[in-house]
Order: C-alpha cells, then sequence, then structure tokens
C-alpha cells in the first residue's frame, strides 16, 4: 500500500465569521457549513423535539443544516459561502 499523499491546496484568503457569538476563523471559497464542521462545530440547530442537527447531504437538497445569517432563517449552510462579518447563528425548533 503507497502512503498516502497531500494534494497542493490554495486557500482563499483569512476571513472571520461568528457562529453564537464565537469567532470562527474560515477561508474565502469556504462554505458556512465547511467552516463550522472545521472548527469542530457538529450542532447546527435542534429538531422540534430538541435533537441536534447538522449537515446531512451537503449538496442544499435537505434543510438539515439550516442557520440564520444576518438575521434570515432557514438558510442552507452547505452551498452558501462564507463573508467576513458574518453573523451565524443555530436555529431551534425547525
Amino acid at each position: 500500500m503507497s502512503p498516502s499523499r497531500k494534494l497542493p491546496t490554495r486557500r482563499g484568503k483569512d476571513l472571520d465569521i461568528t457562529f453564537d457569538g464565537r469567532v470562527v476563523p474560515c477561508h474565502e471559497g469556504d462554505t458556512v457549513a465547511a467552516a463550522l464542521l472545521v472548527a469542530g462545530i457538529h450542532e447546527f440547530g435542534t429538531t422540534r423535539d430538541g435533537d441536534p442537527r447538522q449537515p446531512f447531504c451537503n449538496m442544499g437538497t435537505c434543510f438539515d443544516c439550516a442557520v440564520t445569517i444576518d438575521g434570515r432563517p432557514l438558510i442552507r449552510a452547505c452551498i452558501t459561502p462564507v463573508r467576513n462579518g458574518m453573523d451565524v447563528n443555530s436555529t431551534k425548533g425547525y
């Protein structure tokens, strides 16, 4: 078995977003879901029963990754690119 190798990658410029008041560093070109997952945030909100929600399809079909962005509810994090200073909040009970 050959060892794995890391492919060269160019990252976009450094940005910061906030999630529930916590600063999350990310890069231009990342989606909100990718930035949150890389930061170790796995719960994007809760269901009506209080169960945790996180990305499921990662292609914008379902709404399991829905968050509130800059006051707009039910935005799919998996298809939304980050913007510097974006204010992201978890959804509760959707």
